[in-house]
């Protein structure tokens, strides 16, 4: 405790204690406004680190929809208003109960098939500060749902018998959370491949690293827990599963999660140095679970379009210029489908674009992929905000030059190739 000295010793008792006084006032304001303070950050701590997370699975039989194969894919109009209908419904159920304050969210993570009906599985994530009462949450949150989700609700006619409720461990329930493909979990504050802009967390979470030995070579991209499709040509040295590992974060020098690969398959048609079936998938050795920041884009089916000038993000650890440094932070650049006739003509590529390429760029140059963003992915966003992987970087006249675009593998032209190798 702080001690107030007298400056005179001569100076009576009386006066000291007026001085001891003072001093302690003046202590004892100062210890207070501590306390609040701590307080406040306690409370600020609490309310937004201290409440613990449950997870929940939830399933239940809809007799009044009928399945449809279209319910398979998660990012089809069928599954996503179904979701849509799902989710506002129990959040409608939860905003509206006791439990509002500790419901987070929910998400509609698989519809199966049952009689010819659809069976509907949700994930809800709840927080709430006490553990001990985990038994007495569970029970409530139950209760709720058993109430809500039996019976006739609105057009949903759902069957009593087929309800089921459980707890779910947390990396499991995440993974379902985000399982969905092509989503972010952010929204960039603004707009280095060359000419690009530094990306941020969690702004393309499909972005992955392929090493040779701890060093990047090229990019890829998820597309399943287990998969992920990239470029043949990053192969050509070093195709032994055993000198690659697979790295996912913003920053090269602090990955966020780490895979080794248990296999690479490359297309059997490629053929160095021919840039024609520039595409491999690469075999996790364990899969990587959905976070937050690791999400899986969405592999377009054979007949999606991408029309010319169309909008377009490539994204990499790629050199800023030809010849240049590899960037630690992820890069992000827009650029615009261009039509392969023009690719195609004289001044551009001179009719080496075959069908299953597709550049991407602009005519002026500046903006562009270069060394390091092979096998990277360049994906465009539809209306609804859904992320489609449409190519794969393959090749290009150097970097960012006027008349020579990126030159990119098309994905929808070896969608059934990609399927056939891994089954999505």
């Amino acid at each position: 405790m702080p001690v107030c000295l007298s400056k005179s010793a001569k100076r009576t008792e009386s006066k000291t204690k007026v001085k001891l006084t003072r001093c302690g006032k003046i202590t004892l304001g100062i210890l207070m406004t501590v306390i609040a303070a701590l307080l406040v950050g306690l409370v600020v701590y609490f309310a937004a680190y201290g409440k613990i997370p449950f997870y929940y699975h939830v399933s239940f039989k809809v007799n009044s929809i009928n399945y449809d194969e279209k319910f398979a894919k998660p990012y089809s109009k069928e599954y996503m208003d179904l979701n849509k209908k799902i989710v506002s419904l129990i959040n409608k159920t939860f905003h509206e109960s006791r439990l509002r304050r500790q419901y987070v969210t929910s998400h509609v993570v698989q519809v199966s098939r049952a009689n010819g009906k659809v069976v509907i599985h949700v994930v809800l994530k709840f927080k709430s500060c006490c553990k001990n009462n985990a038994a007495k949450f569970w029970d409530r949150i139950e209760t709720i749902l058993r109430q809500k989700l039996t019976g006739q609700i609105g057009s949903l006619l759902i069957d009593a018998s087929s309800f089921k409720f459980s707890d779910i461990a947390m990396p499991i329930a995440e993974n379902l959370l985000h399982t969905c493909c092509g989503q972010r979990t952010i929204t960039p504050s603004g707009n280095k491949i060359a000419g690009g802009q530094d990306a941020e967390e969690g702004e393309w979470p499909w972005q992955a690293s392929l090493q040779q030995n701890n060093v990047h070579r090229c990019g890829a991209t998820l597309i399943s827990n287990h998969w992920l499709v990239t470029a043949a040509h990053c192969f050509i040295k070093a195709n032994d599963p055993k000198e690659w590992n697979v790295t996912f974060g913003l920053l090269l020098s602090d990955p966020k999660t780490q895979r080794a690969v248990k296999n690479i398959i490359i297309h059997e048609n490629y053929h160095y140095p021919a840039h024609d079936n520039d595409i491999a998938v690469v075999h996790l050795a364990s899969p990587v679970l959905y976070t937050s920041n690791i999400r899986r884009a969405c592999l377009p089916e054979t007949n999606h379009t991408f029309p010319p000038s169309s909008d377009v993000v490539v994204t990499g650890w790629g050199t800023l210029r030809t010849d240049g440094k590899i960037p630690n932070i992820l890069q992000k650049a827009s650029v615009k489908i261009i039509d392969n006739k023009t690719c195609n003509s004289g001044k551009v590529y001179g009719g080496v674009v075959t069908p299953g390429m597709l550049c991407a760029g602009f005519l002026r140059g500046h903006v562009d992929a270069c060394q390091g963003d092979s096998g990277g992915p360049l994906v465009s966003a539809d209306d609804k905000g859904t992320w489609f992987l449409v190519g794969i970087v393959s090749w290009g006249d150097e970097c960012a030059l006027p008349n020579k675009p990126g030159v990119y593998t098309r994905v929808t032209y070896y969608r059934d190739w990609i399927m056939s190798k891994t089954g999505l």
